[in-house]
C-alpha cells in the first residue's frame, strides 16, 4: 500500500515537473485558442431571448349540472397533469406549423426550399429557438430566440395567444361530433312530441276529450234537459267510448317524452356548450418583452471552455509525444 502511493506521488511529481518545463508551450497554446475564441464569437450572430410565462388552468368548460363548483373550477390554476398537457400543446405540430408559416421561418433560418433534408433542418433549427418547459413552480416557460429582439418577442407572444386556439379546436374535434349526436336526438324527441300533440289535436276535433272531462259527461248527459243537448252528449259520449283510450294512450306518451326531454336538455346544453364556447386555458404571469441585451453567444463561458479544453488537449498530446519518445529511446 504504501508502495503504491509512493508510486503515485512520484508519478504526480514526474508530471508536474514535465509540465512546468512545458509550461511555455502549454501556456502559449492555451492563449491563443483563447485569444482566437473570443476574437472568433465575435462572428457569430447575436441571438436575442424573449420568455413569456403562463399557468394553465384546470376547467376548461362551463357545467350546467348543479352539482358541480363552476366557479371555483374556472378560476383555479391547473396542475401538474395540465401542465404536462400544455406543453405537449407547446410542442404540437399545429403550433409549430403556424409559426413557421406566419413568419417565413424557412427563409429566416436560411432553408432551402429545393433541400431534400428541408424539415428536419426546419425542426432542428425551430427546436433550437423556441423551447417549452414546465418550471419547478408548475408554470410553463416559453422562451424564444431571435436576430430580431422585438420579433423574439412578437413570436413568443403570438405562441402564447395560440394555446387557446389550438386547444379549442382539439377540443372541438370531440364535442362536436357529440353535440350533433345528442342535436339529433333532441330533434328526434321533438318530433315524436309534434306528431303525438299533432294526433291528439285531431282527436280533440272529433270531440274527444281528457279522462277527467270525460268522467263528467255521464254526469252532464244525467243533468241535461234538453233532447238536443242530450242528443249532442250522446254523440261525444260515443266518440270517447271509441277513441278515449287511444288518447288516453297519446296522452301518456306525450307527458313522458315531455319529461324525458326535460331531463335531455341539461346535456345538450352541455354538449351545445362544450362545442361551441371558447375558452381560456391559461393565466398569463408574463407577456414576452423585447430584450435589450443579447442572451448568445456568452462570449466569457465559450473562451473558458475553450481554455480548458485546448489545455487538455496540448498536455495530452505531449504526454503522447514524451512516451512516444522514451519507447523510441528504449528500443
Amino acid at each position: 500500500m504504501e508502495n503504491q502511493e509512493l508510486n503515485l506521488t512520484k508519478e504526480r511529481e514526474k508530471l508536474l515537473a514535465f509540465l512546468f518545463r512545458r509550461r511555455k508551450l502549454v501556456i502559449g497554446f492555451t492563449l491563443s485558442v483563447s485569444v482566437a475564441t473570443y476574437a472568433l464569437s465575435f462572428l457569430i450572430t447575436p441571438l436575442f431571448l424573449s420568455t413569456a410565462i403562463v399557468f394553465p388552468s384546470k376547467s376548461s368548460s362551463v357545467s350546467f349540472y348543479e352539482s358541480r363548483n363552476v366557479k371555483a373550477s374556472s378560476m383555479d390554476f391547473g396542475e401538474e397533469d395540465q401542465a404536462e398537457q400544455l406543453v405537449q400543446i407547446l410542442q404540437s405540430s399545429r403550433i409549430r406549423d403556424f409559426v413557421v408559416s406566419k413568419y417565413n421561418l424557412i427563409d429566416r433560418y436560411e432553408i432551402g426550399a429545393d433541400d431534400p433534408n428541408k424539415m428536419f433542418k426546419l425542426n432542428k433549427a425551430y427546436e433550437g429557438h423556441f423551447s417549452f418547459e414546465r418550471t419547478r413552480f408548475g408554470s410553463i416557460k416559453i422562451d424564444v430566440l431571435d436576430e430580431d429582439p422585438k420579433l423574439a418577442s412578437e413570436m413568443a407572444n403570438a405562441v402564447v395567444g395560440l394555446i387557446d386556439t389550438v386547444k379549442n379546436e382539439m377540443i372541438q374535434e370531440r364535442t362536436l361530433p357529440a353535440f350533433e349526436i345528442t342535436k339529433r336526438k333532441k330533434d328526434q324527441l321533438d318530433t315524436e312530441i309534434q306528431a303525438l300533440l299533432d294526433e291528439m289535436d285531431r282527436l280533440a276535433k272529433l270531440g274527444v276529450v281528457s279522462l277527467d272531462v270525460r268522467s263528467r259527461l255521464f254526469q252532464a248527459l244525467v243533468d241535461s234537459k234538453s233532447t238536443k243537448e242530450k242528443e249532442e252528449l250522446r254523440k261525444k259520449i260515443d266518440i270517447n267510448s271509441k277513441y278515449g283510450s287511444l288518447f288516453d294512450g297519446l296522452e301518456r306518451s306525450r307527458n313522458e317524452k315531455i319529461t324525458k326531454l326535460e331531463d335531455f336538455k341539461v346535456a345538450y346544453e352541455q354538449a351545445e356548450s362544450d362545442a361551441s364556447t371558447k375558452f381560456s386555458h391559461k393565466f398569463i404571469v408574463q407577456s414576452a418583452e423585447v430584450a435589450d441585451r443579447k442572451d448568445q453567444p456568452k462570449r466569457m463561458i465559450l473562451t473558458i471552455v475553450a481554455a480548458i479544453g485546448s489545455f487538455i488537449f496540448i498536455v495530452f498530446c505531449l504526454l503522447i509525444l514524451e512516451r512516444y519518445r522514451e519507447l523510441k529511446k528504449a528500443a
